[in-house]
């Protein structure tokens, strides 16, 4: 009789970057022969894909270690918090390895080491796209690792390194594959989006026979072709974003731009080291509603930043309430082990800061509701995630999934997940619609 495969636990954790480098050690692990637990006990030995930005979530990759260990007692660590691979040693010193971020090699020499690969591993078990976390009808396409950006608050190039984009041939037979496996939705996902290519000068690639250029706006129109949605995020805004706007109004890709503004104020942009013309942002998203009246717009903001002032704050409001953003998120300033900010004079008390992103939040909550209110009456084409006895739960092009709102269809009639659905708009609140059958 043949001896079982080992099996192999995963726990992933972070962002969807961390999901795709889980996303891709799954598929190798498969390839391989192995089998996946989805218990600790049942395993030979558990991965865990670890997150390392800020405190809260080192201190949860921590703990996941240790229920690992403690509930199997086996454990190769990954991602962003392998980089400091001190700070999980000092801590687990039981653990068999410790590897950086997309170390994918090294993931599987250690498990080769200490859960030996099975003899003769049959290809064909793993499907063409790999094993995916998503449900099956959206996924993550991940075209760069790394930044070149050196944000004073952020330390994501010494965890994943300077910008490193994927071939545009090889995304886009990546990305073929997803949508013949019946993906509905590509979420164009790196830590910089925009930036895709600027490292390898635009090196052309071949896509059907044609050169393409390994570049952002080359990618979006060729990702636009294979019909499925296109959802841009982490989308740097560089000048030559404003060249994928007509391509949203023409419908190739989804009229949506997930933006990382961060804030308002022209000084604390400086000392974030991030573009410090906020008035040009605001005359740009204009230009984009005008070409793409249908664009929704999502950013992320922090306040509390070192050196933030009442007067910097009344700024960012003032702001938001001119750019109308329909979807925000906030955070308030946390201090990251290696961070240029750390340095920074005139930190702002917590209390503040909490009580700055509760009245920014309150704002963004009036803007998004009064934005959402607009659409009422309107025909829209949404994606379904979820079907049950109380109707069905979809989204429309505005919202990503997971971060995002969500539109309610009372009576959906026969449809399963992944299916596309003609609705209109009933209702609406803060952050969700309400949509009967069209």
């Amino acid at each position: 009789m043949a001896k079982a495969p080992p099996r192999i636990g995963f726990v992933s954790l972070g962002c969807p970057k961390a999901l795709v480098d889980s996303e891709r050690i799954l598929t190798r692990l498969r390839a391989e022969g192995y089998e996946i637990s989805p218990s600790y006990e049942g395993a030979n030995l558990v991965v865990v894909n670890t997150c390392g930005f800020i405190d809260a979530a080192v201190e949860e990759s921590l703990e996941a270690i240790g229920e690992a260990l403690d509930q199997n007692g086996r454990v190769i660590v990954t991602g962003c918090l392998g980089a400091r691979a001190e700070t999980i040693t000092d801590r687990h010193p039981a653990v068999l390895a410790v590897t950086g971020p997309q170390a994918y090699g090294e993931v599987m020499e250690a498990v080769h080491t200490h859960a030996p690969k099975p003899h003769d591993p049959h290809l064909d078990l793993v499907p063409a796209q790999g094993i995916r976390l998503t449900p099956r009808h959206y996924a993550y396409l991940k075209i760069s690792e790394g930044c070149n950006h050196h944000c004073s608050f952020c330390i994501i190039p010494s965890l994943r390194g300077a910008l490193a984009s994927r071939g545009i041939d090889e995304v886009m037979q990546e990305a073929a594959r997803l949508v013949k496996a019946g993906v509905k939705e590509l979420l164009v996902i790196s830590q910089d989006t925009s930036a895709y290519g600027a490292d390898t000068r635009y090196r052309p690639g071949l896509w059907n026979g044609q050169p393409l250029k390994t570049r952002f706006l080359d990618l979006a129109r060729a990702l636009g072709g294979l019909g499925a949605w296109v959802r841009l995020h982490y989308v740097y805004p560089y000048p030559h974003v404003d060249e994928v706007i007509p391509l949203m109004a023409e419908g190739r890709v989804l009229p949506y731009l997930d933006i990382p503004f961060q804030h308002a104020s022209p000084r604390i942009l400086r000392l974030m080291r991030r573009p410090a013309h906020a008035e040009d942002t605001l005359a740009r998203i204009r230009r984009w509603r005008e070409t793409c009246p249908d664009i929704t717009l999502r950013s992320t903001f922090i306040t509390g930043f070192p050196g933030e002032t009442a007067d910097d704050f009344r700024m960012l409001l003032d702001w938001l309430e001119e750019a109308r953003l329909d979807r925000v998120g906030c955070f308030t300033y946390s201090p990251v082990a290696g961070a240029a900010a750390n340095e920074l004079p005139d930190p702002v008390p917590a209390e503040v800061a909490e009580e700055r992103k509760a009245r920014f939040m309150e704002a963004a909550a009036r803007i998004s509701a009064a934005r959402l209110a607009a659409k009422v009456g309107r025909r829209m084409r949404v994606l379904v995630d979820e079907v049950g006895a109380g109707g069905a739960i979809a989204r429309s092009p505005g919202d990503a999934p997971e971060i995002d709102g969500v539109v309610r269809i009372g009576k959906p009639g026969p449809c399963k997940p992944g299916d596309f659905l003609d609705v209109v708009i009933t209702g609406s609140d803060a952050y969700d619609l309400d949509a009967r059958l069209a």
